[in-house]
């Protein structure tokens, strides 16, 4: 009779500290908020857009550079950051700079066999961004991002080129996405 009354005592024991501990955790979390990045939410005023957005559509973005001629990767970062940080809506007068350094390249990852010769590829980009005030000339923030992206090697000109492009826009659209993400959650840290 004696063990059931401890068994029971230690449930009991148990199933209280677990309540306490939720009851702990809904009172933590209950002061969170959860706020939309980019959109806007809506509150006891109506509609309100993020102020993320706003900072995001206030960067001017520098032409980027690239160390080794890759006009195509650089031209589909430069369009994918601009649309990301402006969403295709009028731009406010501009507080920020964005300047990228990007280079791509490319390695052998397959031959074929009794060939010699590359049946696919890995591309590669590697990328560093700096984030300044313009009108203080302050680095708010920096940062390295790098993604790949292979595509295969046929016998066909044309097939191998689209192959080429493809896999540009991939690490660029990529590295786009991490940018902008870091950019805004900088922002979002801020607000």
């Amino acid at each position: 009779m004696s063990l059931f009354n401890n068994t029971f005592l230690n449930r009991s024991a148990v199933r209280t500290a677990l309540l306490c501990v939720s009851v702990a955790g809904l009172a933590i979390l209950g002061g969170c908020q959860v706020r939309p990045l980019y959109g806007t939410s809506t509150g006891e005023f109506g509609s309100v857009p993020s102020p993320v957005a706003a900072e995001l559509a206030a960067i001017d973005l520098d032409s980027i550079s690239s160390r080794y001629a890759n006009d195509d990767a650089a031209r589909v970062l430069f369009n994918e950051l601009t649309f990301k940080f402006e969403r295709g809506a009028a731009t406010p007068p501009k507080k920020y700079r964005l300047q990228v350094l990007m280079d791509v390249s490319s390695a052998e990852v397959g031959v074929e066999e009794f060939a010699d010769v590359p049946s696919a590829y890995t591309m590669t980009m590697n990328s560093t961004f700096v984030l300044s005030d313009l009108t203080t000339n302050e680095t708010l923030l920096t940062g390295k991002t790098f993604k790949s992206a292979s595509y295969d090697f046929s016998s066909q000109r044309f097939a191998n080129r689209r192959a080429l492009r493809d896999a540009n826009e991939r690490v660029a659209k990529a590295v786009a996405d991490d940018i902008a993400l870091r950019i805004a959650g900088y922002f979002s840290s801020k607000s």
